[in-house]
């Protein structure tokens, strides 16, 4: 059977944090290089289709391949470990506390930094032809995205601080519905047509992902975006970053946790026993 049931399933999430948390810091930083870089690569790739195409759903219907990519290589992203580890430290996993399972977000989240700014300084140097010209209408529509995001909620005070973080927790439930959702299957195609819709959701909607955004304000930057790398962070990395901790550990982790993982004993009625009760017993 390709399908994987949820009870099963749950186990392989806790099983994958816990795996997780002592991969040496070579493979963790490397595993999350690779990812930034791929995400990065996709994320550029969607807005080339969508700019040069005039349709944003054509961006976010292939935006996903880069996703899929880096899980079938089990590379690492921020928003996935977010999700992930933690139930490893919640089921008191031997060894995993917690400053193991923040070392571990650390290591991703530099090493997902490095890809993501690698792929930005490429691709502003091939639009520019080694910064020669500038970046034309692509670089022209990153950097309106890059303004947008950061002084556009910058203008909305606290309010559009918590606009930002709403909009991680959004982005994570989709991109972590989409990783649990890869493990029900066994098979390479169910795991991509699993993921698929979650993160072409996400995309489309304009929610925000830490990772994605790890290449977009940089390369928007290097565009001449006219933001600062305080506004970045503080306008849109923090609060996003905070918010994909938030939605993909309290939408996805936690509840399949809670009832597939942790499951309460089966109600009674009226002295009657499920069968399945009766046939464990």
């Amino acid at each position: 059977m390709d399908y994987v049931e949820p009870r099963e399933l749950s186990k392989k999430m806790v099983d994958a944090g816990e795996e997780k948390v002592f991969l040496a810091t070579k493979d963790t930083l490397i595993r999350a290089y690779m990812a930034g870089a791929i995400l990065a690569l996709a994320a550029i790739f969607a807005i080339v289709v969508a700019t040069k195409t005039g349709s944003p759903l054509t961006g976010a219907i292939l935006f996903p391949v880069g996703f899929i990519l880096l899980y079938l290589l089990k590379f690492d992203l921020l928003t996935g470990v977010f999700m992930l580890v933690p139930l490893a430290l919640l089921d008191k996993r031997k060894g995993v506390t917690v400053a193991q399972v923040l070392r571990n977000w650390g290591l991703t989240f530099a090493g997902n930094f490095a890809g993501a700014l690698t792929v930005a300084f490429m691709m502003a140097f091939i639009f520019t032809y080694g910064f020669d010209t500038d970046g034309g209408a692509i670089a022209a529509k990153v950097g309106h995205i890059g303004e947008a995001r950061t002084l556009g909620y910058q203008e909305h005070g606290i309010s559009g601080w918590f606009t930002i973080f709403i909009r991680g927790m959004l982005c994570n439930w989709m991109v972590s519905t989409g990783v649990a959702a890869a493990m029900i299957s066994t098979s390479a195609i169910g795991k991509i047509f699993a993921m698929w819709m979650p993160i072409m959701l996400f995309f489309f909607m304009g929610f925000e992902h830490s990772v994605v955004n790890m290449f977009l304000f940089p390369f928007s930057m290097i565009m001449g975006g006219n933001f600062t790398v305080v506004d970045y962070f503080l306008w849109n990395e923090i609060p996003t970053a905070l918010g994909n901790l938030v939605g993909g550990l309290t939408f996805v982790g936690l509840t399949i946790y809670a009832t597939h993982y942790k499951m309460s004993p089966k109600r009674v009625l009226n002295n009657v026993e499920p069968e399945t009760v009766k046939e464990a017993a």
